[in-house]
């Protein structure tokens, strides 16, 4: 692709590409190809002057190659990508609002008065009309003193105020639309269905493939923790669905043959077989959408709060404009009042905070679904952490594995491997890996698989029964024993490690050793939390006592559990609760899914289990735990950024009052200054809260 360098200095470039035009699937594709090449830390690419600005890290040369061979028809954008971007968003409400000043303005320069008069006139039956209707539902709103402000300016021959408050209700109401679906549009996005494989059953085989090999027909096979990844009818086995990524609906429901199943959604427990029916993802997205903007979660408590307070004071504006006529007879002071509310800017600002801030966590790799979980957050005096993928790497690795039947290392972890492919948990993934690094390939080879959460797996091999799993699963559960003659093999196990055991025909078969290393950042990440102001730290973890005492010190929480079970870990976190302490869980596996229902605010980090990402409340997409601290952080302003509102729109909006009960100010210039005012407090709540940099 032909291109001109227009800037260029160390670390950054802009270009412009050779084409008459560029349209916003051309920009969305070429944004996809830039942001993925090697060494790239940020770009932009902006369609209307087919420019593209890029920073980077590393050869210089090596970027520009990689652009001159790059062609819009042989790359391969995701189709949801490319349908949602939000490109074509933003640049129709950025021409909506450019006509809107553009009209405005022209109106005022070159219409003679009589046809501004007229237009103005036209244009407040709407504004007049919507509050009458609000009187007909019999509610005092915003609208009413809007209709009010209006019609009387109107009524009093004044179209120049009429016009001015028109026109800057109007300019309020597109930002805070535009704002609102962007937030919506963006958050859709992240939980859009991101699904690479599946299992396909062929020819009574499983087979993993990629998704984008499926057609519809086929049969995928899902299990426990996974989400569904097309919409289909199952045609074997039986299991709850959570389905409240679509519904709202917490309540699993109960599939079974014959039923249909929607993409997007998470099999709690049970097992699949699903005929595809539908490969495409653009209704997921589109149910997404409309649960978000239906959902009462996107309302925090201080949106409510706002909201509220603004329909509670139209009475007392009302009450105070006829007050101040009764007391002056004075209809320009009158007015002074019903020109300048409080409710307007109320309602207008707040919304926007919180949903700004949603985007801006966005920004930072972090998926927030409603407004109140950033208010639980800001409030929030307790964190509990799982061990396993979240304080430690969410990458353990095998170390060794140890042998007590006679059978060769690689054998052993083959079969386990064999069993744990099919399940989501990262000392699962880290036996997988290990297998495959040693190129220890495998048919499926044993039966139907057992997945007992937070314990273990049950099958059966060539007639064989193998379990696989923690201590007290294999050994208290299953009641296996260790061979008498490799008592003291297993007496000397190596204690650094985790260990993942496997038995067959309840006799110990091995033992896995992984390392799961602690995460670098997390004990400076939990010392920030601190700062931030969480009082209280907590871990839980099924590993073993031994190995929670010495990862509870390293880290510094103030309180640690060992060996818990899912039940454990929620019935703590309700205990606090009911003490009033406000609770964050954080976690990554199917075992958390209670415990971050039951937080105030459930965060799921990294590379966790669906069914975990899926009932969070949030999800931390970077693998570091430092997110958190920004998390924290930007709550923890957004707060105070809403507290800040409160005293500028009363101090102000009482101020311009006050003025205009004097007689100092005009019912037109209050008006202004107001409405002014409402706009700037708004334009200012969109608005970054964090630095570029964050001081953690």
């Amino acid at each position: 692709m032909k291109f001109i360098i227009k800037h260029d200095i160390r670390g950054r470039l802009r270009i412009h590409m050779v084409q008459s035009r560029m349209s916003y699937e051309e920009a969305d594709t070429l944004l996809y190809y830039i942001e993925n090449l090697s060494g790239v830390t940020s770009a932009k690419v902006f369609e209307r002057t087919c420019d593209a600005s890029i920073s980077y890290k590393g050869e210089r040369e090596t970027l520009l190659q990689a652009l001159r061979i790059f062609q819009y028809q042989t790359t391969d954008v995701p189709a949801d990508l490319l349908a949602h971007s939000g490109r074509e968003l933003n640049s129709t409400y950025q021409e909506k609002l450019v006509q809107k000043v553009v009209l405005r303005a022209g109106s005022k320069l070159f219409l003679p008065y009589p046809i501004q008069a007229a237009y103005a006139a036209f244009k407040s039956v709407h504004y007049i009309w919507k509050g009458l209707r609000c009187l007909a539902h019999k509610k005092l709103e915003v609208e009413v003193l809007d209709a009010t402000a209006i019609g009387v300016s109107v009524f009093r021959a004044d179209f120049t105020t009429a016009s001015s408050i028109m026109f800057l209700l109007g300019i309020g109401e597109l930002l805070e639309e535009w704002t609102h679906k962007k937030s919506v549009d963006d958050l859709a996005r992240s939980m859009s269905l991101n699904v690479s494989k599946v299992w396909l059953k062929k020819d009574d085989q499983e087979i993993l493939v990629s998704s984008k090999d499926i057609k519809p027909g086929d049969e995928v096979i899902v299990r426990m923790g996974n989400v569904i990844p097309f919409d289909g009818i199952v045609c074997d086995g039986e299991a709850t669905v959570n389905q409240a990524s679509l519904t709202g609906e917490s309540e699993p429901v109960r599939k079974d043959h014959g039923t249909y199943v929607y993409a997007g959604t998470v099999l709690e427990e049970g097992e699949l077989t699903i005929q595809v029916k539908a490969v495409s993802g653009s209704t997921r997205f589109e149910k997404i959408v409309t649960m978000i903007e239906d959902s009462e979660k996107l309302k925090s408590g201080v949106e409510s709060k706002a909201e509220s307070l603004a329909d509670r004071l139209v009475p007392y504006t009302l009450g105070g404009t006829a007050l101040t006529w009764l007391l002056t007879r004075n209809t320009t002071k009158a007015l002074a009042v019903l020109m300048v509310d409080f409710s307007c800017a109320l309602k207008l600002a707040m919304p926007i905070s919180v949903l700004s801030a949603i985007r801006e966590a966005q920004t930072h790799h972090i998926t927030v679904k409603g407004g109140k979980f950033l208010e639980a957050v800001a409030s929030a005096d307790t964190i509990v952490f799982d061990k396993t993928g979240t304080l430690t790497k969410a990458k353990p690795t095998v170390k060794d594995v140890v042998v007590f039947n006679g059978s060769s290392k690689e054998e052993m972890l083959r079969i386990a491997a064999c069993l744990e492919e099919h399940f989501p948990h990262s000392m699962a993934k880290a036996v997988v890996t290990a297998a495959k690094q040693r190129s220890l390939d495998h048919e499926e080879m044993h039966s139907k698989v057992n997945y007992i959460v937070a314990h273990g797996i049950s099958s059966s091999i060539n007639d064989h029964k193998v379990i696989i799993g923690s201590y007290h699963f294999v050994f208290e559960d299953e009641g296996c024993h260790i061979p008498e003659d490799q008592m003291d093999k297993f007496e000397n196990l190596p204690t650094e490690y985790s260990h993942l055991y496997m038995a067959i025909d309840n006799k110990l078969a091995a033992v896995i050793c992984i390392e799961d290393p602690l995460r670098p950042e997390a004990a400076a990440a939990i010392r920030a939390l601190k700062a931030a102001g969480i009082k209280h730290v907590v871990m839980m973890t099924g590993d073993s006592e031994r190995t929670a005492a010495a990862i509870a010190k390293r880290v510094g929480v103030d309180e640690y559990y060992s060996e818990v079970l899912p039940e454990d870990k929620a019935n703590y976190i309700e205990r606090q609760k009911a003490k009033g302490s406000k609770v964050i869980m954080v976690g990554d596996g199917i075992n958390d899914s209670p415990a971050l229902s039951a937080a105030d605010a459930g965060v799921a980090v990294s590379d966790g289990a669906e069914i975990a990402r899926e009932i969070a409340d949030i999800t931390v997409a970077s693998d570091d735990l430092y997110q958190l601290v920004i998390l924290k952080s930007l709550s923890n302003r957004l707060m105070k950024r809403i507290q800040r509102n409160y005293r500028t729109i009363v101090g102000f909006n009482t101020g311009l009052i006050g003025l205009g009960v004097a007689g100092i100010l005009q019912p037109t210039t209050s008006a202004l200054f107001h409405n002014t005012s409402t706009l700037l407090i708004s334009l200012n709540n969109m608005k970054p809260l964090l630095h570029e940099e964050v001081e953690l």
